[in-house]
């Protein structure tokens, strides 16, 4: 049965479900706070609203009157999600998950007080002056995030005193929505960060993806690759608490759920109620169902009987490097000469410094050199230069 979806957040993870949800016949209306983002180039409709407004973001759910509510990013007045469940909307996972996730402090107490994960030692601050005194109790080095952002955008790793008021400054530029604290976390020292995707289902059980790696620059991921070998008991110990928090979450989809592995051994870091940036490995092919296909049909309700690594695989990003319009990509031929290896252009019609245009893709067998696949990967990555007018 066809249903409407309306998806909030336009990017290329939007895209990317929108095809998905478009070959098993739904009808997505795409919404973003620009016109011709990726997703909507892609989408039956599209609007372009500040979903910040909640006066505005109700009377599009009004005019549209969706099955499903689909948020992609954080910038969102994600409180309305509880009028439109009790409307007899969708919202996915539920409107429960979407506010506690879409804002770092909801779900690391969430995580760390109320389920009684490890995580890295925390604190709040809402001012510099609140900063300075989080910083002296959390100590050097650390880490400042916005409590809503994506990407990595005003995240700062703070090594020494001077570095306090520019992380400051940084985390306001930086933020999505309208709320200044930041959170303090001390630094954890891993060897290895994970993303386990994790699907939740209506009518089934909770399933999980082979880890995925990743490795990230400025607070954003630069390459990843699946499966990342960890050992046995690691992996039943994250399976055992993305399942508790979902769990606790509640709703159907497809999550994110990072963590770190230290010397000392597993952490939880972050959770993200949708498609994660790092999974984009899956359109190698290295399941049978990517994370995109998992989410649609999660949200759909659809069967999912089982998920199953195919094959070995890596991704790496294609940045721009200033600012500009109409971009245009050279070096697509070297790139692509490479046997077993791919790459998605995301379609945004502007560029940025460091903002995320593509990815490169590399598999192999499922039990070959993951460090190879990811050297392969980021070498076509650096061969592909993005200019705009």
């Amino acid at each position: 049965m066809m249903k409407k979806i309306m998806l909030l957040g336009s990017g290329e993870l939007g895209r990317e479900f929108v095809i998905a949800a478009k070959r098993l016949g739904q009808y997505v209306i795409a919404v973003d706070s620009y016109n011709d983002a990726p997703a909507q180039q892609v989408a039956d409709e599209r609007e372009v609203i500040d979903m910040l407004d909640g006066g505005a973001l109700d009377a599009l759910v009004a005019r549209h009157r969706p099955d499903l509510i689909v948020p992609e990013i954080e910038a969102i007045r994600t409180e309305r999600f509880y009028d439109y469940e009790e409307q007899g909307i969708q919202v996915v996972p539920s409107a429960r998950a979407a506010n506690f996730t879409m804002n770092r402090k909801a779900i690391r107490d969430l995580a760390a007080r109320e389920l009684g994960f490890r995580t890295a030692r925390y604190r709040y601050a809402a001012s510099p002056g609140e900063l300075r005194a989080a910083v002296g109790e959390i100590g050097l080095p650390c880490v400042v995030k916005p409590l809503m952002s994506s990407s990595g955008k005003g995240q700062s790793t703070l090594r020494t005193q001077e570095d306090i008021d520019r992380a400051w400054s940084y985390s306001q530029s930086g933020r999505r929505g309208d709320i200044a604290e930041v959170i303090v976390e001390a630094f954890v020292p891993f060897h290895t960060e994970i993303t386990l995707l994790t699907v939740t289902q209506k009518n089934g059980p909770t399933l999980f993806c082979p880890p995925i790696g990743h490795r990230q620059e400025r607070g954003d991921y630069q390459e990843s690759w699946q499966p990342c070998r960890i050992s046995e008991e690691h992996l039943q110990e994250a399976c055992e608490i993305a399942g508790k928090v979902t769990g606790s979450l509640t709703g159907a989809g497809i999550w994110g759920v990072e963590f770190f592995l230290a010397s000392d051994g597993l952490y939880f870091s972050e959770l993200s109620p949708r498609p994660h940036d790092t999974g984009m490995v899956t359109l190698a092919g290295t399941q049978n169902l990517s994370e995109f296909d998992l989410h649609a049909r999660a949200v759909l309700g659809l069967p999912i009987p089982e998920i199953r690594l195919l094959r070995a695989g890596a991704s790496a990003v294609v940045l721009a490097d200033d600012e500009g319009k109409n971009p245009s990509y050279a070096g697509l031929e070297d790139a692509l000469r490479e046997p077993d290896t791919d790459i998605r252009i995301f379609g945004k019609p502007l560029t940025r410094p460091y903002r995320r245009m593509a990815v490169t893709l590399a598999y192999g067998s499922p039990d070959g050199d993951v460090d190879a696949l990811k050297a392969k990967a980021v070498a076509n990555a650096a061969r592909v230069k993005v200019t705009g007018e």
